[in-house]
């Protein structure tokens, strides 16, 4: 088993190497193949399939089996329940939008990378006790936005973060600019409507007008 401070660097390299990472919240089974595929023509490479329908445990099978150049999570994770059940499905990460004791002493235990979700000082605080240092700041926009975590910056210089919770095609290259931020997390860019249509081809457009506003000039 590998120690806490490898799987968190680990889970910064990723994050950083991904930039945006798409919360999938998936309906039908039948559209997570092609989702993913869409999702990786169009430059997004590593996945949240949240649990949060019926279809999510067999999705995430789908797209793990069958798109191999998806780095595919597992998100909305809110106990250890659901942290051994990703293990299971052969998830490379898991999310959650909070941090539970019982939740972070499961994954402080595992090889498996978790980023626990925080909105104020006392949950960054719980999570450090545990040895997570890179956190989901949820919901972010709502929790007080770049305010709040440069605030959090000054106690917690070494903080890093995936912002999920508002954010948008319009604000995302914003969050990104702030040196703590290391990925944004969001449904944008993959539209419950443009899913339900099977537009994607329209999915591939919107990642890589997004991944392309993102790079370096």
């Amino acid at each position: 088993m590998t120690d806490i401070a490898s799987r968190q660097d680990d889970l910064r390299k990723m994050l950083t190497a991904a930039k945006v990472i798409p919360v999938l919240t998936i309906e039908r089974v039948t559209d997570a193949v092609p989702l993913a595929h869409a999702l990786v023509a169009g430059g997004v490479h590593t996945l949240e399939i949240t649990l949060r329908t019926a279809a999510a445990v067999e999705a995430a099978k789908a797209v793990i089996a069958e798109v191999p150049d998806a780095i595919v999570g597992i998100g909305t994770v809110l106990s250890a329940a659901d942290f051994e059940r990703a293990q299971k499905l052969g998830a490379r990460f898991t999310v959650s939008p909070g941090a539970t004791p019982a939740l972070l002493e499961a994954a402080a235990k595992s090889d498996l990378p978790l980023l626990p979700g925080v909105a104020t000082a006392s949950e960054v605080m719980l999570a450090r006790d545990y040895g997570f240092d890179t956190l989901k700041f949820f919901p972010a926009e709502q929790a007080g936005g770049r305010a709040m975590l440069r605030a959090w910056t000054g106690p917690f210089p070494d903080l890093r973060v995936c912002p999920t919770g508002g954010i948008t095609e319009a604000n995302a290259a914003e969050w990104l600019g702030e040196p703590h931020v290391l990925a944004v997390g969001g449904s944008w860019i993959c539209p419950v409507a443009s899913v339900r249509a099977g537009d994607w081809v329209g999915i591939t457009a919107m990642c890589a007008r997004t991944m392309k506003s993102l790079s370096p000039r």
